[in-house]
């Protein structure tokens, strides 16, 4: 799958504050697992960071490197989840992936990851 050493951070400007960040990345391709043929998806990440934010170039290449690879939708979005659940430990974030018609078809994909609240 893609290269999670990509993904870089860099320090939250305002831990003590919940505040939404969301981007959106209207280009990603992957490659159908069982018809080798390409899929279009926007890809949109929105969390509350806890010490880390995540880095843009780095988080575009790591979509990036899912322009090859043979898998589902619902595989990939998981895993770009768990990658960067890896990558920033924030305190709540979705990412929503929404693919393009495919034989009359789109589809459209939440996955979220809550933090444990501390005690």
């Amino acid at each position: 799958m893609s290269d999670t050493s990509l993904l870089e951070t860099f320090p939250n400007p305002k831990p003590e504050r919940d505040y939404e960040i969301e981007h959106t990345f209207p280009e990603f391709t992957s490659v159908c697992p069982k018809t080798g043929q390409p899929d279009f998806a926007t890809v949109v990440v929105k969390y509350v960071a806890d010490r880390a934010c995540l880095e843009l170039k780095g988080l575009k290449l790591y979509l990036n490197g899912y322009r090859n690879e043979g898998v589902f939708y619902e595989k990939v979005t998981n895993l770009i989840l768990d990658d960067l659940v890896r990558a920033c430990e924030p305190r709540w974030i979705q990412v929503e992936t929404r693919w393009g018609p495919r034989g009359g078809i789109s589809s459209v994909l939440v996955a979220e990851h809550r933090s444990e609240p501390l005690e």
